[in-house]
Parts: structure tokens; C-alpha cells; sequence
């Protein structure tokens, strides 16, 4: 069976020292896109502002989901945070425990232990698919929180890029919610399996969340429709 972890398989070879390709991403709404892979590794310094933001209001015990090479969990690890990493990709995984962090390949809705600080950056919060799934996400990331705990995410409007000459966004109300994106991803002669991700604009974020019993705060708007959100249960 073909080896379909295009990210483990990059941050693996990238962290050995080689180096000669990027990874290829594929989407449903524009033309192919190239992730280079040193971006992965990038270093607190190199952080754009919203995910500094974002590790700077963390708090406690943190879970970060997602966590790919672990660069998010390294600078927090290195400000004395207790962190744990979790990825699905089984190389991502195994960089992260070469590079010293508490690392495991987890599903994060197998989840079971609680957090002060769940992390989703990078559009971490699209791996909730869908936005029909989205109430089942949030409803399970609630569950993981201790008493005051937080849900820090970062995601995007991606509504611009319907948007036509005039200024008018073009919508297909045949269409799902313009924020599903179908990706699939290449790395050397590997290709992976597609995959839906969501990105969620602000509003939206914040009223699916409130009927799930969460506040949906802004802390931070980017430059390009991107904002970074915290999200804690409701009193």
C-alpha cells in the first residue's frame, strides 16, 4: 500500500537535511499552490504576528492539534509551557519527538484528557471539515477544557476570492458554505488523499459557537481577511 503521509514524508526528509522539493497542494478553488517546507520549521522570529499573538495568550496545560513539525510546541516548550503535540501524520509525529517535544499520532477527536489552552493554528480549526460539522467539533474541543479554559484559533474569509469587479461576492446558492475547500497534496512521487478543510469567517465562528454554549472572542485581525479567536464556555 502507497505511503499517502505527504507531510510526515517532507518534514522527515527536511529534517534530515534534504531538501529539493516542496509539497504541492491542489484545491478546489484556485490554481495548485506550493507549501514551501522550511516554512514549517519556521522560528519564533519568523512567526507572522497573529500566531505570536496567539502563544502569547496562552495559558496552562496546552494541547496543540495539528502541530506538524512542532514549531509552535518548541517556543512554547522553551517559555517553560507544559505542552503536548498531536498530529495524524506518523513522520509528523516522529519529527516532533526527535526534536524533544511530547508528541503523539492522535486524532483529535480521540481526545480524552482536559487542557487550559487548546491550540488550532495554521486554520487549525479546519480539520472540522465542514461547516455542518462544525458544531461537533466545537462541542468536543468544550469538553477538553478545564474550568477558564481556552480555545485559541486562528482562520480566514475566504470570501474574497469570489468576489467579482464590482465588489459584489459571487455565491452558488446550489453550493455548500464558500469556506469548504477540497485539498490534496504531492510531495516527490507521493500523492495524497483528498480532503475536505474549512475555513470560517468571524460572524459565523462566533453565532455556531454561542450554540454551543461558548463566547467567540476577536483578539487579532490580519492583513488578509485572517483573524485570531478565542473561544471559552459561557458563564
Amino acid at each position: 500500500m502507497q505511503d499517502r503521509d505527504v507531510i510526515g514524508n517532507a518534514l522527515l526528509d527536511y529534517y534530515r537535511g534534504i531538501y529539493a522539493d516542496d509539497i504541492v497542494v491542489i484545491s478546489s478553488i484556485a490554481e495548485d499552490d506550493i507549501i514551501p517546507i522550511p516554512y514549517l520549521f519556521r522560528s519564533e522570529e519568523e512567526l507572522p504576528p497573529i500566531e505570536k499573538k496567539a502563544l502569547k495568550l496562552c495559558k496552562g496545560k496546552v494541547l496543540d492539534v495539528g502541530a506538524g513539525s512542532g514549531c509552535h510546541s518548541l517556543i512554547l516548550q522553551h517559555n517553560n509551557f507544559n505542552v503536548e503535540a498531536i498530529d495524524v501524520s506518523k513522520g509528523a509525529v516522529n519529527v516532533m519527538i526527535q526534536r524533544g517535544l511530547t508528541a503523539q499520532k492522535l486524532n483529535f477527536f480521540e481526545v480524552t484528557q482536559k487542557y487550559d489552552t487548546l491550540l488550532f493554528l495554521m486554520n487549525g480549526i479546519g480539520i472540522a471539515a465542514t461547516l455542518k460539522e462544525l458544531p461537533t467539533f466545537l462541542k468536543k474541543a468544550r469538553t477538553l477544557l478545564n474550568d477558564k479554559g481556552q480555545i485559541l484559533l486562528d482562520s480566514s474569509d475566504i470570501s474574497y476570492m469570489y468576489r467579482e469587479e464590482d465588489g459584489s461576492i459571487w455565491v452558488d446558492l446550489n453550493s455548500s458554505y464558500p469556506g469548504e475547500v477540497n485539498y490534496q497534496m504531492q510531495y516527490k512521487n507521493i500523492t495524497g488523499d483528498t480532503f475536505s478543510w474549512l475555513f470560517i469567517d468571524f460572524e459565523t465562528l462566533k453565532e455556531i459557537a454561542a450554540k454551543e454554549g461558548l463566547t467567540c472572542e476577536l483578539m487579532m485581525e490580519g492583513d488578509h481577511y485572517n483573524y485570531l479567536a478565542r473561544l471559552t464556555a459561557s458563564s
